[in-house]
């Protein structure tokens, strides 16, 4: 195991903290799926334990629980004695990784999705190309209707239905480095493009810019910006991660700013982890933790600036599912329902069970399917008892996962960030 001495001492304060309460249970949600104590926040922390301590060795079965774990962190939330779950399954994919233990399925998503890929702006590029191309040419639509993908499974003849739309035009190649706000300026701030969110949620990122520049903050998107690493992370590839971050933190330390403000709920808590990431790294430690103090999610970011008040009536019946790691992580949950409710004519209803995870998970619903589709029914279930004619998430695998539960259901309803109503609100109409 490649844990240096800091890793090791931080990892067993996180272990001896868990009073073995079962406070965690209630919130788990791969728990509610199994009963199963090994398959609760506090089984795996045994497990983990004796893993780590050298009691047990890697086993498949091991292996196997901390990739049924969504990483939610709902039990951090739920914990009295502060335990850093998080941490500890990170962790433990690392030295799943590190004994070569990782399920087939899990090896070949990891290659192709974040080495392959998420590891390079430029591949990134080009893999969105591709998957525009299979779309708009009418591929994958007469892929989906001939059910072809069935003669190798059934699941993924569905799971290939998760793919994002990719957007007509990248958002990094539409706007400046630096954008100006008209009138007063109250200050500048940088934003994180990313990756997925770059190429498949380019409006979203435009509704962010429209409402920081409304706001009179300057914005300034630094173009050889990378993937910020968290999926990296969250999936035992952490020397990945870590040379993201690094290449990140050069890049945006060129520039002078109040704030990094990101739209994703999990770039952003993972990018506020770069301080504990690099913390053995004595070249980037300092850097590191400085760019991680700056980190603002846009709501937290608004809520604390003070924003210009919205007239426009958005007349829309409005409910809000919680981001893991905006809520779990980051601990943000007032601040995107204060911007909803900024928002005149707007009809806010809170959704049942908005904590509970929705089973997208970075890449949990396309290794799990099936795990992942009963969390979505339980959370589409909550969303149909609202009305709602718009559901608003802050993060995109959230919103990807929603809106496959909304063709699955053959529903109307639109998924929306909070952002894009305020943005609606600010300029009226059309």
């Amino acid at each position: 195991m490649r844990l240096s001495e800091s890793e090791i001492k931080d990892l067993d304060e996180i272990l001896i903290k868990c009073l073995r309460c079962g406070l965690c249970l209630p919130v788990c949600p791969t728990y509610s799926l199994t009963y199963q104590e090994q398959s609760s926040p506090r089984g795996r922390i045994k497990l983990i334990g004796s893993v780590l301590s050298g009691k047990s060795l890697v086993s498949d079965a091991f292996a196997d629980e901390m990739y049924f774990c969504l990483d939610c962190q709902a039990c951090q939330t739920a914990c009295p004695a502060g335990v850093r779950y998080g941490r500890l399954i990170e962790e433990a994919r690392c030295v799943v990784a590190d004994e070569k233990r990782e399920a087939l399925s899990v090896r070949l998503l990891k290659k192709i999705m974040l080495d392959l890929i998420l590891s390079s702006r430029s591949r990134t590029l080009a893999a969105a190309r591709i998957l525009r191309f299979y779309s708009r040419s009418g591929l994958k639509e007469a892929v989906e209707e001939s059910h072809i993908l069935k003669l190798v499974s059934e699941s993924l003849d569905e799971k290939q239905r998760l793919m994002p739309a990719i957007d007509d035009s990248f958002f990094d190649e539409s706007v400046p480095e630096l954008v100006k706000p008209k009138g007063k300026v109250r200050g500048r701030v940088a934003f994180l493009s990313g990756c997925i969110m770059n190429v498949a949620f380019a409006r979203t990122h435009t509704d962010a810019l429209a409402v920081l520049l409304k706001n009179g903050f300057e914005v300034v998107i630094p173009t050889s910006q990378v993937c910020c690493g968290s999926l990296h992370a969250h999936n035992g590839e952490i020397t990945a991660a870590k040379s993201l971050a690094r290449k990140n933190i050069q890049i945006f330390e060129k520039h002078s700013f109040d704030a990094l403000v990101v739209d994703s709920a999990g770039c952003g808590a993972f990018i506020k982890e770069y301080g504990r990431l690099l913390q053995d790294d004595p070249s980037f430690r300092e850097r590191a933790e400085s760019l991680s103090k700056k980190t603002k999610d846009i709501s937290e970011f608004l809520s604390e600036a003070g924003i210009v008040k919205p007239e426009n009536a958005v007349r829309k019946r409005v409910t809000y599912h919680e981001a893991c790691h905006l809520v779990h992580t980051q601990k943000i949950s007032r601040q995107p329902r204060q911007l909803l409710l900024s928002i005149p004519g707007l009809e806010f209803i809170e959704l049942n069970e908005s904590t509970w995870c929705c089973g997208s998970a970075g890449i949990f619903n396309v290794l799990r399917f099936d795990d992942s589709m009963e969390m979505l029914d339980r959370k589409m279930n909550n969303i149909l008892e609202t009305g709602a004619e718009i559901v608003v998430t802050s993060n995109p695998g959230c919103q990807l996962q929603l809106q496959y539960g909304i063709r699955r259901l053959g529903l109307g309803l639109e998924v929306m960030h909070p952002v894009s109503l305020l943005r609606a609100s600010y300029e009226g109409p059309g």
